[in-house]
């Protein structure tokens, strides 16, 4: 089922990761002799992050905040914020939030002082470089993005694109486990889940590599046993930790392998029904594994001992395990299982399944092929 192919891997130039990492970030901006900062975040991150901007400051670093990305972000939001910061020079990103703010950091960094218009760096390897720095700090355990290469942006038609470049990748990255501690339990959950999704789907994966398999099996395996912890008591600083680590392995399975047929099925859903993304993934996760499973047995039984699962009598019952592990951990975290309880209706689903077959970047990585015909039954079974 593997196909081998080149393994190239981007590491950001340094990570930090540990419970109160985030003290020491004003000491790293300090040793890059930035004289101009742009601080991308959200509103409620604003009081947490007051010291660290007031410890710049002191050192007569000139601080811009930015707080306008509150949803998944568009090509319209990234022209609007870049028209916004225009006349600003800053020579250091500083990306602090969830996914969709930090890969707007990594872009805003990128496309400063780039001749490359937005629609030019779309895909895979066209960006040509970056001369501003970045730094990313994720305050949800989900994306990945503060490690990984790609950067997602919903297009004027409202499809889902990304830009994957080891230019995207931040020169350092500050992983502080604390700053997840007020994520609410539901988008807790779904993010969490997300970070799962790219863990199994990168070990179950036509590519899989034996290197990022080390990451991908340790990220569901800290994800599955510590998820509903964190969900149940957010405050639990050691499962916050455990979930953090787990999302951040799942960045790193995003360049060298990328996710699959779940990513895939999941974009409509997030482009035409606004669905958070992590939720759209976890809406479809035990579906795409149902119908994945017959083609890469030995893989899906691996990833249900990652869960939690004891083997079977052979591979195929024991995938079927841990299909039912991901349905009782969906249940476990308390979020919708079903498109239906979403309010998404059959009828939607030809024109989805339409949509889902463009994205052949990653439908491409699926261990079984997908047909406009199998997008949906796997839909339709989606519905409950």
């Amino acid at each position: 089922m593997i196909q081998h192919q080149l393994l190239k891997i981007h590491f950001p130039g340094k990570l930090i990761f540990g419970n109160g990492s985030l003290d020491g970030l004003a000491d790293e901006v300090l040793q890059l002799n930035a004289k101009e900062v742009l601080i991308i975040t959200i509103t409620p991150l604003l009081d947490k992050l007051s010291q660290l901007i007031n410890q710049l400051q002191e050192k007569g670093i000139t601080v811009n905040t930015d707080t306008s990305i509150t949803q998944e972000p568009s090509f319209a939001d990234f022209r609007t914020l870049m028209q916004s910061i225009a006349q600003q020079n800053f020579d250091v990103v500083l990306g602090i939030g969830g996914g969709s703010v930090l890969d707007v950091a990594k872009l805003v960094a990128a496309q400063k002082n780039n001749t490359q218009t937005l629609e030019e760096i779309v895909g895979n390897g066209l960006l040509k470089g970056r001369t501003t720095g970045l730094i990313c700090v994720p305050a949800t355990s989900g994306t990945g993005s503060e490690v990984s290469p790609n950067a997602i942006l919903v297009d004027d038609e409202h499809q889902k694109k990304g830009i994957i470049s080891p230019y995207l990748v931040p020169d350092i990255v500050y992983v502080d486990p604390l700053l997840t501690i007020s994520v609410p339990a539901g988008i807790t959950a779904a993010t969490g889940l997300d970070a799962l999704t790219h863990c199994l789907e990168a070990y179950a994966n036509k590519f899989a590599q034996p290197f990022i398999d080390m990451y991908a099996f340790e990220g569901m395996r800290l994800i599955a046993q510590h998820l509903v912890t964190a969900v149940n008591n957010g405050a639990d600083e050691e499962a916050r930790s455990h979930v953090a680590m787990g999302s951040m392995l799942g960045g790193f399975c995003l360049g060298p392998v990328n996710t699959a047929a779940v990513h895939a099925l999941s974009y409509p859903l997030g482009s035409t029904f606004n669905l958070p993304h992590g939720l759209s993934n976890a809406l479809l996760l035990p579906y795409v594994m149902e119908f994945n499973a017959p083609a890469a047995p030995k893989r899906y039984a691996d990833v249900a001992v990652a869960l939690g699962c004891e083997r079977q009598a052979d591979d195929a019952a024991t995938a079927q395990a841990g299909v039912k592990k991901i349905r009782e951990l969906i249940a476990a975290c308390g979020i919708e299982a079903t498109l239906t309880e979403v309010g998404i209706t059959a009828d939607a689903i030809p024109q989805m399944a339409t949509e889902a077959m463009l994205i052949t970047r990653l439908l491409n990585n699926n261990p079984r092929p997908v047909t406009y015909d199998d997008a949906v039954a796997i839909y339709t079974a989606a519905l409950g």
